[in-house]
């Protein structure tokens, strides 16, 4: 019998389950099908034991068969709405990037990052909303806030990643000699200067700020999680980038 995989994607949010094998459904979601332009895609894949009381999987042996052709089945929807709280965190194996053009990075999970760091964050919400948000809370702090159900607004559960900052994560008050590709350099210094001098500890830069992102611009990695725990998975190095993952690497910035 044919593996069936079963995959958490963020872009969109959905669960799907596909004949594929992540590397080969990651350059399906990213240049393979009609059904969307070609763009970066995020996605996890379950673990081999993952089962469901909120989606039905009953059926799926029955539903992810091989075309008449013979060729494997890339796709098959369990959910687009409400997928990421509904998919345990314990569920999730390792996460995968996919560029514009198809190729595609495997990031394991890792050990969270130090949580002294620097004054001032800057995240990229991914799902289940995508807003660009200053803070000066770190990453364990900044899932509590968004996921804490005694706020007036609050997502039960969020997928998150660090960028970077440069100076302006210790300097707010200065964009000098700042290289990084942002279109809003200046607003994104204003919205920190108000953490700064308002005591706020989160300040919405965009709220319809657009999924794709530049990705030389991560500074630590992606998160996900919600009150309860919080994984992480580590984005290499640059050196890293360059030596061992150069492909990919170089396909990032097209």
């Amino acid at each position: 019998m044919d593996k069936i995989y079963f995959y958490l994607s963020m872009t969109p949010e959905a669960l799907v389950a596909s004949m594929l094998p992540p590397a080969a459904f990651g350059v399906y979601l990213s240049v393979g099908t009609q059904k969307r332009s070609r763009g970066q895609a995020m996605y996890f894949d379950l673990k081999c034991d993952f089962q469901s009381d909120y989606f039905n999987l009953s059926d799926i042996d029955e539903r992810c068969v091989r075309h008449p052709d013979g060729q494997p089945k890339r796709s098959v929807y369990l959910g687009v709405y409400r997928v990421l709280e509904h998919v345990p965190l314990e569920a999730l194996n390792n996460l995968y990037l996919a560029t514009r053009d198809g190729r595609v990075l495997e990031l394991p999970q890792g050990q969270m990052p130090s949580e002294s760091g620097p004054a001032y964050h800057l995240y990229k919400d991914i799902c289940p909303v995508h807003p660009l948000i200053a803070s000066s809370l770190n990453p364990t702090e900044f899932c509590g806030f968004i996921t804490d159900p005694s706020k007036a607004i609050y997502v039960p559960r969020i997928c998150f990643v660090e960028m970077n900052l440069g100076k302006l994560a210790e300097e707010p008050q200065t964009i000098d000699g700042i290289n990084l590709p942002y279109h809003h350099l200046e607003h994104i210094r204003d919205c920190l200067l108000e953490l700064r001098d308002k005591g706020k500890v989160t300040k919405t830069v965009d709220r319809i700020e657009p999924l794709e992102y530049h990705y030389r611009c991560i500074k630590t990695g992606f998160f996900v999680g919600d009150r309860q725990g919080l994984l992480y998975f580590p984005f290499p190095a640059l050196s890293e980038m360059e030596s061992i993952h150069h492909k990919w690497w170089r396909s990032a910035d097209i």
